[in-house]
C-alpha cells in the first residue's frame, strides 16, 4: 500500500486541559488519530476525512460509553503498541487482531482495562486491514477545523502516529460501559462483494461497461490507501467524443474511471472535486466494508435493492 507524502511528525498538541496518558511506542505499518471527521465543509474546499471503516470506528467508542465521534486511533495491519501512563480502559475493534497488555492476551470487541504502565500491543490482523483502539474519554489533542482526524490528502489535522508521541486523554463521559462483549461478524478474508448505484455519470460509458462493471472480478492494488482504492481489471469503454467532464463534486464510494478505464475506489480521505466520470457509487455501509480489504484480494459489485437515497446511510453493528 501507498500513503501520501506528509510532513515530519510532530506531537499533536494537547488541550490545556488535559495531560498526556498514552505513550506511542509502535506504530506498525501506519497508524492515524481520527475521529467522524469535517462534514459540511466540501463548499471551502474541505474533505470529510475521519475514520475509513466508520461503523467498526463507532462500535469501540459505543463500547466505553463515549460519544461515537470521540478521537481514537487507526492502526493499518496491526503492529501498534502504547503504554499506559495512567489506568485506562480501551476497546479494540475492526480488523480482528491478537490484542495483548502486558503480553497476556485480552478480548477484542470488548472494554478492557489497561494499569498504569502496562504495554497494550496490536498484532497482525487475521482479516481486513484497519483495527480501531478507543479510549474512555477520547484522545483529546487539539481539533482542527472541528475534528481531531488526520487527512493525509489535505495534511488537515494532527501528523500520522509516530514512536515517542504522547497522546491527552480526555475525561469520562458519565455514562458508563454496559457491554461486556459486541459480537459483530469480521471482515471477510476472501471474496467481497459491495453494492452500488450506477451513476451519476454512466451515461458517459458504453452499454457493455455497466454490464462489465458487475460481471467482472476485481483485484485491490498495492497502489490504494485512505484516499482511494485503485482496482485491477478489464477496461471500462467510455463513450467516443463526449470530451472531458468539467470537475465536479466527489463522494466516499464514487467509483471514478480515469483514462487508463480502471476505477478507482473512493474512501475517507478522496478529494472534493473531480474531473473524470463516475460510472457508479458504493453503498455508504459497503464503504465501509470496503475500506477493510486487503491489496490483493479480490471483489465484485452488484447493484443495490434500496432507493438511491439511502446509499449513504450509516450502518450501525
Amino acid at each position: 500500500m501507498t500513503t501520501p507524502p506528509h510532513p515530519p511528525n510532530r506531537p499533536p498538541a494537547p488541550d490545556a486541559a488535559v495531560q498526556a496518558a498514552l505513550d506511542i511506542l509502535a506504530t506498525g505499518p501506519f497508524a492515524t488519530l481520527q475521529d467522524l471527521g469535517r462534514p459540511g465543509l466540501a463548499h471551502i474546499g474541505v474533505g470529510r476525512s475521519g475514520a475509513a471503516d466508520r461503523a467498526s470506528f463507532a462500535l469501540a467508542n459505543r463500547l466505553l460509553a463515549n460519544p461515537e465521534d470521540a478521537a481514537g486511533i487507526e492502526a493499518t495491519l496491526g503492529g501498534l503498541a502504547v503504554r499506559a501512563l495512567r489506568p485506562l480502559l480501551v476497546a479494540v475493534t475492526g480488523a480482528p487482531c491478537p490484542v495483548s497488555v502486558d503480553d497476556t492476551p485480552v478480548a477484542f470487541n470488548a472494554p478492557v482495562e489497561v494499569p498504569t504502565g502496562a504495554v497494550l500491543r496490536l498484532g497482525r490482523p487475521t482479516s481486513g486491514l484497519r483495527t480501531y483502539l478507543a479510549v474512555r474519554g477520547g484522545l483529546a489533542v487539539r481539533p482542527v477545523l472541528g475534528s481531531r482526524a488526520t487527512d493525509v490528502l489535505s495534511g488537515l489535522g494532527p501528523d500520522p502516529l509516530s514512536p515517542g508521541t504522547a497522546l491527552p486523554v480526555g475525561p469520562p463521559p458519565a455514562a458508563h460501559p454496559r457491554v461486556d462483549l459486541a459480537p459483530v461478524p469480521d471482515p471477510p478474508a476472501g471474496g467481497l462483494t459491495l453494492q452500488i448505484v450506477p451513476g451519476p455519470r454512466a451515461d458517459w460509458f458504453t452499454p457493455a461497461a455497466l454490464a462489465t462493471l458487475l460481471e467482472s472480478e476485481w483485484e485491490v492494488s498495492a497502489q490504494s490507501d485512505r484516499v482511494g482504492m485503485r482496482l485491477t481489471g478489464p477496461e471500462l469503454e467510455r463513450v467516443p467524443d463526449k470530451g472531458e467532464l468539467p470537475s465536479e463534486g466527489m463522494v466516499a464510494g464514487a467509483l471514478q474511471v480515469p483514462p487508463s478505464g480502471r476505477p478507482v475506489l473512493f474512501l475517507a480521505d478522496h478529494p472534493v472535486t473531480g474531473g473524470y466520470p463516475v460510472i457508479a457509487v458504493v453503498t455508504r455501509a459497503d464503504v465501509d466494508r470496503a475500506a477493510q480489504a486487503r491489496p490483493g484480494q479480490r471483489l465484485r459489485f452488484a447493484t443495490t435493492v434500496g432507493p438511491a437515497h439511502d446509499a449513504h446511510r450509516p450502518r450501525t453493528p
